[in-house]
């Protein structure tokens, strides 16, 4: 697609885990980037800048889904909200797992998300939490133990008191 910054389509070892991001912020992005570079567990990741392109790269992509999709609600064309609906709405998408990683999440929000499906939310934060979330989630993918928790446990790393 012109104009598109994604990454090419990556060629997918079978071991590593397919990280989908979706974050219209080129420094986040960058940053996500980097916190996964630091970690022992091989990971592929595919990044697209808004939900329009999310929904289309998807779409274009039924067949060998991403392992997991990390979905940033404030985005232009179509939010976080809406793509989050869009895919588990649709029978081809509705299994990949998604967890929202966003700035800030009002309660009210947070249970819309997780009414919606959303596995996780992850909130941006310093590299150095970042790597430790990633390598849970990522050793949750490895171990077959990647399940969705109880809402209290919605908000990962910070249970709800």
């Amino acid at each position: 697609m012109p104009g598109t910054k994604q990454t090419d389509k990556p060629k997918i070892d079978p071991k590593s885990i397919h990280i989908l991001l979706a974050d219209d912020n080129r420094d986040d992005r960058f940053f996500f980037k980097d916190a996964l570079g630091d970690l022992t567990i091989p990971t592929v990741l595919t990044t697209v800048e808004d939900g329009e392109r999310l929904l289309t790269y998807l779409n274009m992509n039924t067949v060998k889904l991403p392992d997991v999709l990390f979905l940033d609600i404030n985005m232009p064309r179509i939010n976080g909200s809406e793509c989050l609906k869009a895919i588990k709405l649709n029978k081809l998408l509705q299994n990949l797992p998604v967890i929202i990683y966003s700035t800030s999440l009002p309660e009210l929000v947070a249970d819309e998300l997780y009414k919606n499906k959303a596995h996780y939310y992850v909130p941006k934060t310093n590299l150095s939490d970042l790597k430790k979330v990633l390598k849970a989630v990522l050793t949750m993918i490895v171990d077959k133990k990647f399940d969705r928790p109880p809402r209290s446990k919605f908000m990962f790393g910070m249970a709800k008191a």
